[in-house]
This record gives structure tokens, sequence and C-alpha cells, in this order.
């Protein structure tokens, strides 16, 4: 993998308060990605460091009595050991597909060569989350974004003024960034994709047909 996460995108998925539907493929990047899991403990460790030095807050006697008697009469439950998921995608998007395997999916095809799958988002998730399944040899329109974007490449590559993008890659892109993918022939290209907000393309036929797109 040669390319990984923003670390402004890895210190706000640490705090919590990276979007629900970004957060969604940072995670599974992270599944994939060892320096990303690294990157991520360490600002983890940070915090927790910070969080320590905080001046802590005192509880009255009464109430740690209380509390550490519901603690001796609590029953311990113990739940069933859950199986690991056998799949080609990162666990985080696993679970959210239930098992299937995306060519089991129901595509829904949105332009020559282009297919959709959109994904269930997070509760205050203010952005989309889907996958896209990309021909080979398929230029992308030329774009830019709305807000941020984060792309996950889970099979084949693409290509862009960026470099090459292949399986466990990530596009960490904000409001500054266009460009324009093109997948490699070896492969149709899969990935996940989360977005704050509408694509903004440069063309104005492939505008017209956006809301039906609908990214």
């Amino acid at each position: 993998m040669h390319h990984h996460l923003d670390s402004a995108t890895i210190l706000a998925f640490v705090a919590g308060t990276l979007d629900g539907a970004l957060s969604v493929v940072a995670s599974a990047h992270i599944a994939w990605c060892p320096v990303c899991r690294a990157a991520t403990h360490d600002a983890e460790e940070v915090g927790g460091a910070l969080f320590a030095e905080l001046a802590g807050t005192s509880v009255s006697d009464d109430c740690r009595g209380r509390t550490l008697d519901q603690l001796d009469r609590a029953t311990l439950h113990r739940f069933p050991k859950r199986e690991p998921i056998a799949s080609e995608v990162p666990a985080p998007l696993a679970n959210l597909l239930n098992g299937r395997r995306l060519a089991d999916l129901k595509w829904r095809t949105k332009a020559p060569g282009w297919a959709m799958f959109d994904l269930p988002m997070p509760a205050m998730s203010r952005g989309k989350l889907f996958l896209v399944r990309v021909a080979a040899g398929t230029s992308m329109p030329e774009h830019g974004h709305g807000g941020e974007e984060i792309t996950l490449v889970l099979s084949g590559a693409y290509n862009d003024r960026l470099g090459r993008f292949a399986q466990g890659d990530v596009a960490d892109l904000d409001v500054d960034i266009e460009h324009q993918p093109i997948v490699e022939h070896s492969g149709p290209c899969i990935c996940l994709v989360a977005t704050e907000a509408p694509t903004r393309f440069k063309s104005w036929s492939v505008r017209l047909i956006q809301p039906f797109i609908g990214i």
C-alpha cells in the first residue's frame, strides 16, 4: 500500500469527530493497513495521555459506596463468541454486507461501465456511503469534491494525477483536489467511497445526469 489516510483524518477518527460514512472507510483501510493502524494506535496513546492529565472530578463517599455495591451484585453475562466473517473485504465493510460477496450484490448501472451499490448510513452521518464498480479501461469524468471524500480500493487499480491506486490504497481528498481516475485494462476496479457532499463534475453533460447517478 502506497497511499494512506491523512494525519488529520486519523486524529478525527480517534477523537470520534469524523463523519460516520467517512469513519467506515477509514476503519476499513485501517483494518488492512499496518501503517495507518500503527498511526491510529499512536494517536490513541497521545489522547489517553492528555486525558490522564485532566483534573479529575471527586465523588461523594455515598456515591462511591452505592456504585461498588451495584458491582458486587451484578450478574456476569457471557455472550456467544462471534465467528469471524470470511470475506474478500475488510471486516468493517464485511459487517455491513452481512457476509455477502461483492459479486452477489445487486449493482445498479449508472452509466456505461459504471455501477453502484448504496450502503446503509450511520444514523448521524451527513454524507453518503457506497460501493462503485468501474469497468476495465474506463475513464471517470474529471471532477472535484464539495467536501471531504475517502475512497478505498477493494480490487483492481486506477491511475490519476495523484498516482496509482491499487488494492488497499486509500485516496483521502478534500475540496482542493480535482482529478480524473482511469481504471487499468487488467480488470474492473471496485472501491468503497464516502463523501461529505455531492461531487463537483466539470462536464455540463455529466452534471445534467448527476441526479440519476446519485453522487
